[in-house]
């Protein structure tokens, strides 16, 4: 077998390594800075809050990475500086010169001797060992939602920030927002975030911004998903930004729902659902040995240990790929492929044959049936994973042209009712409650007639947007049809789905729209309806509809929940903003 991913704690011991290779010629450069400083007052003004960034960023580092010694030494040089009397041009104070002059180079020896000590132990490999121990909780991933981003926002103009903090959130990423590069270098060393928004002018120089993303990328191996924020816009800015590794650049005054949007296409992944496959072997340690590997790729496998069982995996199951042993002893592989290929709804379903038949002829006689690869035991991880991969993935994407709309990437409104139909099936049999919204936008034609059809198409992939990163992957999200929206809230009752609405529906109505020079803003109206209040699909829907419609009726921008014990459906008061028709 192929070596496995490296574990987290490799992963830690490798980024220890780089961190201790690094050290000796960033603490030269310091230290040849230090002794040129003391030939001039002007010289030593100018190093001082630059030592102190130096010793701050090493004790920070440091201790991340549990090297409590580095971070002890650098937190004494900060504590020296710090206590140390300054003038107004940052200059170190008379009284304090002798002090630091005595202290300082006593510090860089002293972490010059540690640095040795650690490289020496590196060799040997017990320094990793030791700090296998070593607790790393802020290092281990948070828990959020698979669609939720941890994003990290560097920025010192709060105008700006107040704004791209709002819109970030209401799209339920969670933000972490610094002011300076210091603090947000550390940050990323400890919790590694989806994405980086940083602007690239601070104090230290226009290029702060994109020095401290290069220095990251360096020291961590690989290029981080970053935007970069500027108040240029010239090509050898946009070409610095390039070379600093930047995926994103963006001119101020920034628009937030464009930043926004940028973020979600540098951060959503491909296709959010695993790759779900059915093994189908007579013999459950072979199965179980192939659906493990699969699982490391991170796919959904089921298996099924009778070719009898095979059919009814596939509807309950719905594989993106059937792997099936060639021999087995109540019929062959070639013979189930042959029934399954007979059934229209998996004529285009990808079959992979796995067998230690490494005669070539058989193999082929064995492919007529209608197979797409044949793969001889045993097998590497790797080749099967790709073999599988690439086959399904094509299946997968054929899918979803069909199945999704292609604007906003939701489902589309035949989709979204098959896969309601299928829900509400399996919540009859399972004594479930779901719950129904459907929302529409207000005025939306207001919206096109005023600034045009791709400011309204913009509206329309935003709350797409909105509402696929908030709610959860198993709810069912669908455009229903021009500007109307359907969700099926898996699990919940009426009541909590309509504050949940109600809460995207406060979100969105502060989201700021741009076409041409002019900016505005839409809101939207909800109607819920519940399962099994309402039995069926179309009954669950026209429910939905009528509490949306009295929505409409009674001012727009709010919630209403559908009344179905009451025939009348009259209007009863709820909390502000979700009505109960």
């Amino acid at each position: 077998m192929s070596p496995s991913a490296p574990t987290l704690q490799q992963k830690l011991n490798q980024l220890r390594q780089r961190f201790i290779e690094q050290l000796p010629a960033r603490l030269q450069k310091t230290t040849t800075k230090w002794q040129q400083s003391r030939l001039s007052t002007e010289a030593e003004s100018r190093l001082a809050p630059e030592l102190h960034r130096f010793f701050h960023s090493l004790k920070g580092t440091g201790r991340s990475l549990g090297f409590e010694r580095i971070a002890m030494l650098a937190d004494q040089g900060e504590e020296l500086l710090k206590a140390a009397p300054a003038s107004a041009d940052h200059a170190f104070d008379d009284q304090a010169v002798n002090d630091i002059n005595s202290l300082i180079p006593q510090l860089f020896q002293q972490l010059s001797e540690e640095i040795e000590y650690l490289q020496s132990q590196h060799g040997q490999q017990t320094v990793l060992a030791s700090l296998n121990s070593v607790e790393f909780s802020s290092v281990a991933p948070q828990t959020r939602s698979k669609r939720q981003r941890l994003i990290y926002l560097c920025d010192d103009e709060p105008d700006q920030v107040g704004q791209l903090l709002h819109h970030l959130r209401c799209f339920g990423h969670e933000v972490v927002h610094f002011e300076d590069t210091e603090s947000f270098f550390n940050a990323v060393l400890t919790r590694r975030p989806d994405a980086i928004i940083m602007d690239v002018q601070f104090p230290q120089g226009n290029t702060a911004g994109t020095e401290t993303l290069t220095s990251l990328n360096k020291l961590i191996g690989e290029r981080l998903p970053s935007i970069v924020l500027s108040s240029y816009g010239d090509f050898y800015s946009r070409l610095s930004a390039v070379r600093a590794g930047c995926n994103g650049y963006f001119t101020k005054p920034i628009k937030p729902l464009d930043l926004m949007l940028a973020i979600d296409e540098l951060t959503s992944p491909l296709d959010e659902e695993p790759l779900r496959v059915l093994v189908v072997d007579d013999e459950p340690d072979a199965a179980t040995y192939h659906s493990l590997m699969l699982e490391e790729a991170g796919m959904i496998v089921q298996q099924v240990h009778h070719p009898a069982d095979a059919l009814s995996a596939l509807d309950r199951f719905s594989p993106d790929l059937l792997l099936i042993d060639m021999y087995m002893p109540v019929c062959s592989g070639e013979e189930l492929a042959t029934i399954i290929r007979q059934q229209s709804a998996h004529i285009g379903l990808p079959i992979i044959y796995l067998s230690s038949e490494t005669d070539s002829q058989k193999q082929l006689l064995a492919m007529t049936a209608g197979v797409e690869a044949f793969i001889t035991k045993p097998v590497t991880p790797d080749e099967l994973v790709s073999a599988v991969r690439l086959r399904a993935e094509r299946l997968h994407l054929l899918r979803s042209l069909m199945t999704q709309d292609s604007m906003t990437g939701l489902y589309n409104h035949s989709t979204t009712t098959d896969l309601i139909g299928k829900t509400l099936a399996q919540a009859y049999r399972e004594g479930s409650q779901h719950a129904m919204a459907m929302l529409d936008i207000d005025h939306f034609k207001t919206v096109n007639d005023t600034y045009g059809h791709l400011a309204g198409d913009q509206v329309i992939i935003t709350l797409a947007r909105l509402l696929k990163t908030r709610l959860r992957i198993s709810d069912i999200i669908g455009r229903y049809g021009g500007e109307e929206f359907v969700v099926l809230l898996k699990g919940v009752t009426a009541k909590r789905a309509a504050e949940l609405i109600d809460e995207l529906r406060h979100d969105f109505e502060q989201v700021d729209f741009h076409a041409g020079g002019e900016r505005f803003r839409c809101t939207f109206s909800a109607g819920i309806s519940s399962f099994p209040s309402q039995p069926s699909t179309e009954a669950l829907r026209l429910s939905a509809d009528q509490a949306l419609y009295l929505a409409k009726r009674q001012g727009r921008n709010q919630v209403v929940i559908s009344n179905e014990s009451d025939a009348k459906g009259k209007a009863q008061p709820k909390p502000p903003s979700v009505k109960k028709q």
